[in-house]
């Protein structure tokens, strides 16, 4: 998102952002923000007056010096800024996300839980699943027969080795 915009969405001038930026500027490496360049800036500026011509040439836009180039944020950049500003709707925004991210690790523990309790489940019982499994192929493949029953000694009562 481009600092205008997010400007817009926190509730505070462009400028006042571009400067909570620069006082904090450790807290936005190049993969939480960059600048763009003069190309880049006059490309997407075609691109939006074309899609929209009153996007670009109003509101925060429309004081902006020619020579300043906007930043854009990535989402870490964007959450980053919510804890730099000032704003209620930027101190809003990070509570949310600090919600957001204590939300996921609760559910990554459960999720993790889970999938340990599934494991142990499959080697308790996967040998036994297994077997199971192997009888009703050989009933399927042998027309109802277990293949190999022939062969096993019986058990139970025995009438020959009976002594009187």
């Amino acid at each position: 998102m481009l600092d205008f915009d997010l400007a817009e969405l926190y509730d505070v001038p462009t400028k006042a952002l571009n400067q909570a930026v620069k006082r904090n500027s450790i807290r936005f490496p190049s993969d939480f923000m960059f600048q763009l360049s003069g190309e880049e800036w006059n490309q997407l500026k075609s691109q939006i007056a074309v899609s929209n011509r009153s996007q670009i040439v109003t509101s925060s836009q429309k004081h902006r010096e020619n020579k300043a180039l906007p930043f854009a944020f990535t989402e870490q950049g964007v959450a980053m800024l919510s804890g730099v500003l000032r704003s209620s709707k930027a101190i809003q925004v990070n509570i949310a996300i600090m919600r957001a991210f204590v939300a996921l690790r609760r559910y990554a523990l459960t999720y993790a839980e889970l999938s340990e309790k599934i494991a142990a489940l499959e080697a308790k019982f996967g040998l036994e699943i297994a077997d199971i499994h192997e009888v009703l192929r050989q009933l399927a493949e042998g027309g109802g027969e277990l293949k190999n029953w022939d062969n096993r000694s019986r058990i139970g009562f025995k009438s020959d080795k009976i002594t009187s």
